[in-house]
């Protein structure tokens, strides 16, 4: 048996699980695999795409920030804003 055969066995018998084993459709379901093995194999081959190398990690140090004239605060701290009281829980009607 060719790779060929194979690989419309292997479609044929995906086809015919997916849709739900039916009696009596099996050059209809053979048919379809052979199709889609002949689609596969006219299909451009993409080639494995390759992991990009592992960057080593170099220590560096931070960058200094630039030195500049410290600029007055224009806007007062808000205070903490008050919690509101939780409403009491009903007693329960047991």
């Amino acid at each position: 048996m060719s790779t060929d055969e194979k690989r419309i066995r292997e479609f044929a018998y995906q086809i015919w699980e997916s849709e739900g084993r039916p009696t009596g459709q099996e050059s209809r379901h053979w048919e379809m695999a052979r199709k889609l093995a002949e689609a596969e194999a006219l299909a451009p081959k993409k080639p494995p795409v390759a992991k990009p190398a592992a960057k080593p990690k170099v220590a560096t140090k931070p960058a200094a920030a630039p030195k500049t004239a410290a600029k007055p605060a224009t806007t007062a701290a808000k205070p903490a804003a008050e919690k509101k009281p939780r409403t009491p829980r009903k007693p329960s009607a047991s």
